[in-house]
């Protein structure tokens, strides 16, 4: 499996944020070629800043998730994102390795 993952960081407006993305941005990502699974998490931190939002976004392979990265539907989700007033963003992906079992 391979993930991509999205932190934001401190949005100005808490509310507007979760209000639009939960009903703009959800759905785009939701559109995506090759999307196995979208999980989102609200971090409390542990010591240290935790980011607002974390949305991990999961694709069978390397392949599926580069597909999905040169798709129409991410360009359309990569536009919606830059409209988001947050202190932040970082974005990165990776192959995911079970260590149990």
């Amino acid at each position: 499996m391979h993930r991509l993952t999205v932190q934001y960081f401190s949005p100005a407006d808490p509310a507007a944020f979760d209000e639009r993305y939960e009903s703009t941005h959800v759905p785009l990502v939701h559109a995506l070629p090759g999307l196995k699974s979208f999980t989102l998490t609200r971090p409390q931190a542990l010591g240290t800043d935790a980011p607002y939002l974390v949305a991990e976004l999961w694709f069978e392979d390397g392949d599926a998730l580069a597909a999905a990265l040169g798709s129409p539907e991410m360009a359309a989700a990569a536009e919606d994102a830059a409209k988001y007033e947050v202190a932040s963003t970082t974005m990165f992906s990776g192959e995911v390795r079970e260590t149990l079992g």
